[in-house]
């Protein structure tokens, strides 16, 4: 029986759980799971600014279970040649992008998974800035509060 090789495509900054079963959904779809993680260059050509390098992305991806294989994503325009290189079956994305990789049908399957709810890369930046807008200061005092709270109930 033939292998069939599955691969996705992303940034996987700030990996959380949402990249997680993402890859997992992927992984079910083959036997090998090919990933591409978008290099620095690339995603500032995105206009996109990562957290982690991609050197330290990549390694973390290529360390979960289901990955089978890592390579690098340098461009837009490579999609189809990575798909023939690697003998690719199935293309998966996030639903995110419905519609914006059918061009690639005449090559391998096309499959759009669910996003996980309430989870996002943009989301939890958007909170990191929240958290280190607070002012020291605030930070401060409100573990000193903690402290004779904790007090008062020893």
């Amino acid at each position: 029986m033939e292998s069939k090789t599955v691969i996705t495509y992303g940034t996987f900054d700030m990996f959380h759980i949402g990249h997680l079963k993402l890859l997992q959904r992927a992984k079910e779809y083959g036997d090998k799971l090919i990933v591409a993680v978008s290099t620095d260059e690339f995603n500032e050509q995105k206009g996109k600014k990562t957290l982690i390098s991609f050197a330290q992305r990549s390694e973390i991806v290529a360390n979960i279970k289901c990955v089978d294989e890592v390579i690098s994503e340098n461009s837009w325009e490579q999609k189809p040649d990575d798909i023939k290189s690697y003998k690719v079956n199935t293309f998966l994305m996030g639903d995110d992008w419905k519609g914006k990789f059918d061009y690639l049908e005449n090559l391998c399957n096309v499959v759009y998974v669910p996003r996980t709810e309430k989870i996002s890369s943009t989301q939890l930046k958007k909170s990191l800035i929240n958290f280190t807008s607070i002012p020291k200061e605030d930070i401060l005092r409100a573990f000193e509060v903690i402290e004779v709270l904790k007090r008062d109930f020893e």
